[in-house]
């Protein structure tokens, strides 16, 4: 077990955030001396590879900056990010934020309605597309009245696109890079909300650097000589861009994008292939890769150092997993777009709880608060919030700006100076968090109190499942009764003795309100494109309100 240094490194730390930071110069300037210094590997399903220096990746993007300068894109001008991963896209956002744009990245895997609502509520003047995200955005262009402009990237044509490559060709490799404030807007991000229209957080060039002390801990001192990292988190989110691609370019050290499905013997091929050191990997891919590769070192040669996990609990299954398989202490980490990256652990300084959410990270003023806005005694459940302030004195630089033109929501996402994260937990006398799940994701069935994070955690240990979340189902007697929908790992066929099986399982670990009294086999689970199990839609589902039932 590691030496318990989290005092030491937390009473240690001071904000010291420049009044002018760009994000598109960091992630390079202090690393294109180097013509040889790798910033992206690139692969594709169909086994087509890339690579991009620093110096490559800095001229690139100075030909963009001007491209998009010469179609009027000016400071505070939206410009949306289509892509997938692929080295078009790390240029894309450095091209950006070193104009002084506001890139609003969006997934490639949006239809059109998604795609309309936010290219309007964000008055894109520019959207950036690829061929896998065009035809979502064909139906709808005469729509966008003030979509000025569309970029078609490899290949990507319509009659009113412009072609990247004319674009970067007819343009200057030499470009000086705007000043901006640190608190000036560099991204604005729609956020998956589990209720009403999504929001878009408008973040501040200086909230990577609020990122940077939990991800240099969750990564256990990151960056080391010989890291390479590797997430496939879609770029298009904090996920992908504050857990994976922005801080690996700042810190000068080589990242792996991957255009195509995760699958789990493709994923460690790759780790194998280039030799990646560090991962961000949501719990449903460690799920699916534990499951579908239990011994992954009998068949791959991997140099792993540290993974660090975020979306959803972890839990003790795959955490022991993973130490053994492995050989690696999963990090997990918790926090939103609003503001990312402030809770979680770093094992090699203070110990990982299998099943912990972990610590504030340095930097970060973190409570679990009521209704109220009053911090809870250890062992009470609240709501997770951190402070506009942080330990130091400081302002904390990881905050969002606002919900863009939404001042109501914004007003409501604050008690004080307290920000609420909307997650439940509890801590312990050593202050480490227990997630207990989304406040909305909370029911009552026979007037307990439950949350589904612990029991879903309880189905995967059984070796039969691969996959679970549980949902209140509606229950004349008892008000709700707990219901699992299960995805069965391979070769497992459902049955009536495995129902009765995996629920004998859940009452030997847990209490007897908690186990499932309803149990239904599915395919697959409602996922968000940020990993996340989307519970709401099996809410509805349950309580009939679900239109396509």
């Amino acid at each position: 077990m590691a030496i318990d240094r989290y005092r030491e490194i937390c009473s240690s730390h001071r904000w010291s955030v420049p009044a002018d930071f760009n994000i598109g110069s960091a992630v390079f300037r202090r690393h294109a001396s180097d013509p040889s210094r790798i910033a992206l590997h690139w692969e594709d399903e169909n086994g087509a590879t890339s690579r991009l220096s620093f110096d490559n990746l800095r001229e690139a993007a100075a030909r963009i900056s001007n491209a998009l300068a010469a179609l009027t894109v000016e400071g505070g001008d939206k410009v949306a990010i289509m892509l997938p991963q692929r080295l078009e896209t790390a240029i894309a956002h450095v091209a950006c934020y070193q104009l002084g744009a506001v890139a609003v990245p969006l997934s490639f895997l949006f239809g059109p309605d998604a795609l309309q609502y936010r290219l309007e509520d964000s008055e894109a003047k520019v959207a950036i597309v690829d061929p896998a995200s065009l035809p979502n955005l064909v139906p709808i262009r005469d729509k966008l009245p003030l979509l000025r402009y569309v970029i078609g990237v490899a290949g990507a044509r319509e009659a009113w696109t412009l072609d990247w490559d004319s674009l970067v060709e007819r343009a200057s490799s030499e470009f000086s890079p705007r000043a901006t404030r640190a608190s000036d807007p560099a991204l604005l991000v729609y956020t998956s909300g589990t209720t009403g229209p999504p929001k878009g957080a408008l973040m501040p060039h200086q909230c990577l650097l609020g990122n940077l002390p939990g991800f240099v801990h969750s990564h256990d001192g990151f960056p080391q000589d010989g890291d390479l990292f590797w997430s496939p988190a879609d770029w298009a989110w904090t996920g992908g861009l504050m857990d994976a691609l922005l801080p690996s370019l700042y810190f000068g050290t080589p990242i792996l994008g991957y255009r195509g499905r995760f699958e789990p013997e493709r994923a460690l091929a790759l780790m194998s292939k280039y030799g990646v050191r560090n991962s961000f990997l949501f719990p449903t891919a460690l799920k699916m890769m534990m499951k579908a590769v239990p011994e992954p070192r009998s068949r791959h040669a991997l140099k792993l150092r540290s993974i660090m996990s975020a979306g959803e609990a972890v839990g003790t299954t795959v955490f022991d997993w993973a130490q053994h398989a492995l050989d690696v202490t999963i990090n997990e980490m918790f926090g939103q777009t609003e503001m990312n990256y402030i809770v979680g652990n770093s094992h090699t300084l203070w110990p990982a709880k299998p099943g912990s959410m972990g610590r504030p990270y340095p930097g970060h003023r973190i409570a679990v608060i009521d209704d109220d806005g009053n911090e809870v005694p250890s062992g009470e459940m609240g709501e997770v919030a951190v402070n506009r302030f942080a330990p130091d004195g400081n302002r904390d630089p990881v905050f969002f700006i606002e919900y863009f033109k939404n001042p109501e929501a914004t007003a409501r996402k604050f008690s004080g100076e307290w920000c609420r994260t909307g997650d439940l937990a509890k801590r312990d006398d050593d202050g480490d968090l227990w997630y207990q799940g989304r406040a909305d994701d909370m029911f009552k069935a026979a007037g307990y109190r439950i949350g589904p994070s612990e029991i879903e955690n309880c189905l995967v240990r059984h070796p039969a499942v691969a996959n679970a979340a549980v949902v209140p189902s509606p229950d004349e007697t008892r008000g709700n009764i707990v219901k699992a929908f299960i995805v069965l790992a391979p070769g497992q066929v459902a049955s009536q003795a495995l129902e009765e099986d995996i629920q004998r399982h859940v009452r030997r670990f847990l209490a007897p309100y908690e186990y499932p009294k309803a149990i239904e086999f599915i395919d697959a689970l409602p996922m968000t494109t940020t990993g996340k199990v989307q519970r709401r839609v099996l809410r509805e589902r349950e309580s009939g309100t679900d239109a396509t039932r």
